[in-house]
């Protein structure tokens, strides 16, 4: 069993910055799969960034590709999103997900077994 825990989220103006972390707990986080999501009010839960169990690959949604990056450190169970030029659009519930399964990186929220309760993100002036 994995238990993801999401942090950092808050109010920013646009144009401005946040660091999202995700602490997992479990031995087997440093091969799963882990992937970050957003949940605007009355949408889908859209795929923004994974990464591999090694930290070799990543993927990214086109929206947030040159703005958001995602990283891992394995020794501390987190994953983190570092996200740049937030604007009005990127506010939403952001929540962090693990992929246990054997395979490349996937963008469907269905694939990903576990999840985090989310952390609130709004850039708004």
């Amino acid at each position: 069993q994995v238990q993801l825990v999401e942090s950092g989220g808050g109010l920013v103006q646009p144009g401005g910055s946040l660091r999202l972390s995700c602490a997992a707990s479990g031995r087997t986080f440093s091969s799963y799969r882990m992937g970050w999501f957003r949940q605007a009010p009355g949408k889908e839960r859209d795929f923004i960034a994974a990464i591999d169990w090694s930290g070799g690959s990543t993927y990214y949604a086109d929206s947030v590709k040159g703005r958001f990056t995602i990283s891992r450190d394995s020794a501390k169970n987190t994953v983190y999103l570092q996200m740049n030029s937030l604007n009005p659009e990127d506010t939403a519930v952001y929540y962090c997900a693990a992929d246990a399964k054997k395979g490349v990186i996937v963008t469907d929220p269905l694939r990903y077994d576990y999840w985090g309760r989310g952390t609130q993100v709004s850039a708004s002036s």
